[in-house]
């Protein structure tokens, strides 16, 4: 499985970016954020909370092929919005108890 919970605070203001490959969404962080919304509202020294996978994307550039290690967010949230955590980390650990095959219970 390859799933990742981070929390922590922004080091810039998202920066929305195309890639190389045409997507859209990197972040000046090593987090993307593919197709988030048109206003994401966050600012540097804002806590988050993110939860996607993690990934190495290789890559051209004037030096040869480079590599870099990413976390893909499926959801990215402000910390201090308790519910919102709540229920995105509820959705995450249902989606991390179907792929074991086990029961998770939220209290």
């Amino acid at each position: 499985m390859n799933h990742v919970v981070l929390v922590g605070r922004l080091s810039s203001d998202p920066q929305q970016r195309s890639l190389v490959s045409g997507s859209d969404g990197a972040w000046s962080v090593p987090v993307a954020f593919f197709d988030p919304p048109s206003e994401l509202g966050f600012v540097a020294g804002q806590e988050v909370v993110v939860v996607g996978s993690v990934r190495r994307r290789f890559f051209r550039s004037a030096n040869g092929t480079q590599s870099r290690t990413e976390v893909v967010a499926t959801d990215v949230v402000s910390a201090s919005a308790k519910r919102k955590v709540q229920r995105v980390l509820r959705r995450e650990a249902e989606r991390l108890g179907a792929m074991a095959g086990g029961e998770v219970r939220s209290g």
